[in-house]
Formats: structure tokens, sequence, C-alpha cells
């Protein structure tokens, strides 16, 4: 039986959908074989015989991956290394090869920073209630030994077939020829972009910041703030290149800049990939989150397809997507599910979709991306509060005798008429309010951010 820990230690690593935290302060070898081993005796107990582990580029992962290898070892499970992976690689490695998953990264978060991403064969999620509270409990307690042979390790590189399984997923042999610059972030996507569209003929990279650096030199592997979109926005105007795309630390997700430099909405992305599916298969459904733009659910149901609204979080819409046998689903975070990659997220994928659909239309990303914007939205906006409940509470108060409905499925949802709306949503690890308001013009958005701000900031 391994070292009991104390659970404010362990609780502070192991998070809503995956186990976070500073390397050596809070995340060491210790702590991550004795999770390797915890993670095996759980998918030991559901008949798995081996575990596939991938790593971004951090300095911290190789050390990390060896102690998480042994740890599943010595539980009697074998251990896959792919090496260098994104998040979307090692569920694709889950998928193809039908095993559990743990992915060595922490996303967008600084290089201090590392983690693992969990999953269970066909990169089914492992969350809170799938899987982490029980390893934190016994990574409390203990977690006990194993008396039986212990695995063996090999090694196998996926790259490449990852790569040609996109590829057959998007047809993009008819498109007309395209720039595309791509700012990697010093992260995964310079691992994976020049495997998936360095052979296609049609398509031109302009890269930037491909080289592997988990210290992240030049900015934050983070494109959903605005300032590290910055140098890819100049290097679309100064290139004269048709489309920007920018990817997160592990390549997971995947943000959109037109030709001129401008941000294109995540929801108007799932609008898109929406309608392309559809086309595929009339009726099917399509899940969105409650922040998403409401353009989406709107066109969806247009189309005759089928919108089911999810919780935000990835666990909320994996399960979703399994539950409903929906093809697609979209985040307002740039995090895109789809049937056909075993209900799991990749922002590759949703690139290859997007990089078809202007080959294929003679108009700029600018135009063509502008019927799937019907609305004026805020971005989420955050605010440290003491209270978040009696601070919502409060906002309800004010806006009663206004709202058409309100709902409840993640914070409180509040209809306004004419089509605006608002949601408040308490962090699930911080002291924090999330709120997300859209509207028909900006200057309705405007309002209701000040009117609920200064409630919400009182």
């Amino acid at each position: 039986m391994t070292v009991a820990r104390p659970a404010e230690s362990v609780n502070a690593v192991i998070k809503a959908y995956d186990i976070r935290g500073v390397v050596s302060d809070q995340l060491d070898a210790d702590f991550v074989r004795d999770t390797g081993a915890a993670f095996a005796r759980l998918m030991r107990g559901e008949q798995a015989r081996r575990i596939v582990v991938g790593h971004d580029m951090r300095a911290s992962s190789p050390a990390l991956v060896a102690a998480f290898a042994e740890g599943v070892l010595a539980q009697g499970l074998d251990v896959v290394h792919i090496g260098l992976a994104s998040t979307d690689e090692l569920y694709f490695a889950s998928g193809r090869l039908d095993c559990p998953g743990a992915m060595f990264t922490a996303s967008h978060n600084p290089a201090r920073y590392n983690g693992i991403k969990l999953c269970r064969p066909r990169a089914l999620p492992v969350g809170q209630d799938t899987g982490l509270a029980g390893i934190a409990e016994e990574l409390v307690s203990g977690v006990p030994g194993y008396d039986g042979e212990p695995g063996t390790p090999t090694e196998v590189d996926l790259l490449d077939d990852y790569a040609a399984f996109l590829r057959d997923l998007v047809d993009l042999s008819g498109i007309r020829p395209l720039t595309v610059a791509v700012d990697a972030g010093n992260g995964m996507g310079g691992h994976t972009v020049p495997a998936v569209l360095g052979a296609l003929p049609q398509v031109t990279v302009v890269p930037l910041y491909f080289e592997l650096d988990g210290s992240f030199p030049n900015h934050e592997a983070n494109p959903l703030d605005p300032k590290n979109l910055v140098d890819l926005q100049a290097l679309v105007r100064d290139s004269g290149a048709d489309i920007g795309l920018a990817f997160d630390g592990d390549a997971d997700r995947c943000f959109v800049v037109d030709e001129q430099g401008a941000p294109v909405s995540p929801s108007a992305i799932t609008a898109l990939v929406a309608e392309r599916e559809l086309a595929k298969e009339p009726g099917a459904t399509i899940i969105h989150n409650l922040i998403t733009s409401r353009s989406v659910p709107e066109l969806v149901t247009e189309l005759g397809g089928n919108p089911v609204r999810s919780r935000v979080g990835h666990s909320f819409i994996k399960q979703l997507m399994a539950s409903s046998g929906a093809v697609f689903g979209g985040e307002h975070s740039a995090h895109y599910y789809f049937r056909d990659f075993w209900g799991a997220d990749s922002g590759m994928l949703a690139a290859l979709h997007v990089l078809a659909a202007l080959g294929e239309d003679k108009r700029p990303v600018s135009e063509l991306m502008s019927s799937y914007t019907a609305y004026a939205a805020s971005g989420e906006i955050n605010s440290t509060v003491d209270d978040a409940s009696a601070r919502t509470d409060a906002v309800l108060d004010a806006f009663g005798g206004r709202a058409a409905s309100v709902d409840r499925l993640d914070g409180v949802t509040v209809q306004l008429p004419d089509h605006a709306w608002f949601n408040l949503r308490a962090s699930n690890t911080e002291p924090l309010l999330r709120l997300n308001v859209e509207a028909r013009s900006q200057e309705e958005v405007d309002a209701l951010v000040t009117e609920i701000l200064r409630i919400v900031r009182a």
C-alpha cells in the first residue's frame, strides 16, 4: 500500500475534469506514480489490460510520464507510450487501440504547471463522478498493492495514423488554394499541424511559434485571451493569408481569425460545422452549451436538426454526445466534439471543417462567417465575489420584472425580451462569478453588462 496523503493536498490537485497543479509543489513523481496505480486499479476493475500514455512539450512531462507508468505497470497493466502528442491525438490513440488513456498536459496554464487528462477506452471521459473522486479517495487512504505480474511497456508512433484519420473525415481534395497562418504558441500544434496540413497540396502553411517549448517564450498558449492573438493577427495581415488558426498548449482547441485579422466567434464556428454535419446527416442532434450563441440552436432548428442544450464543461457534453447520439457538439471556449472522433473534442478536426468550407466558397472568411453571426455578445466576464449565491440572487431580484424566463441548468440563465439573455455561473474552483450576455446589438449588450456588473460588484 502506498503512503496516505492529506485530503487537502489531494483535492487541491484533482479538479472537476482533470488533475492539475504546480510541479514539485503540488504535483511530483511520487504523487503521479500513485495516481497511475490508482487509475490502473480502476481500469483493471473494468477489464482493461493496458493504458496508452502521451505527453505535451513541457519540461516536466517526460519524468512525470515515467512515474505514472511505473504506477500502472506495478498494478499489472501494460503501458503503451505514444510520446509527444496533442490531447486529441491521445484521444485518437484511446479510440483506435480501444484502451484507457492518460494525457500529460496543463493545456494553456503557465510553464510551472502540469496535469493529467484521463479517459476510458474509446476516449470516454473520466471526471469527478466517473472516477476522479475514487482516485482521490485512494490517494488519501493509500493505494493498495498488487501481487500479480507487472505489466509491460511498449512504444508506438501514431502521429501519421492520426493525421490520415482526420483527413479521411473531411474531404479537402477539391478546395481552392489557401494560405493559412498558424500560431502554435510553442505548443503541440507545432507537432500536429505539419503532419495534418503538410500533406495537403492545396494548403500553404505560414508557421508562427512552431518550436516546441514548454516555457512559452512568446506568449501564453491561451488563444481565448485576446492579447495572445495579436501576433497571429499581424501575421495574417502581413502575409496576406486567407485565414489564421491559433491552437492552445495541448492543441485540443482551435481559434480562428479572418483575413483581416478579426477574431471569429467559436459560436459561429459551431454553427458552420453544425451545418456541414447536418448536410451529411439530416435531422441529426447537435449539442451546444448554454452560453453558446442562440444563433446555433436557431440555425440547427431551421435546418431540421435537433439542438440539445448542455451545461458548460467537456464531461457534460461528452456524456450527452454518447447518450443522445449527437453527431457534433460545440462550446464557446472553442472545444468541438465529433461523433466520428469517438465523441471527443478535436480542434484540428474543426479546423479542417473550416478550411473545407472556406475552400469550397469564393468568399473571404469574413463574408463566409457573417451569416453565422446574428447577435452581439459580451464574452465571458469574471468578477471576484465573497458570496456568489447572494450576488446572483441580487441580480435576479433586479431583473425579476423583466425576465421572460429563468432556468438553472448551469448557474442562472435569464431570458429577456427581444432575444436578449444573460447567464451567471459560479466558478467551481475560484471565488468568481462568470457573466455572459447576448443581445441584438452591441449597445444593448454593453448596457446589460454595465447594469449587471454594478449589482455583482456592489
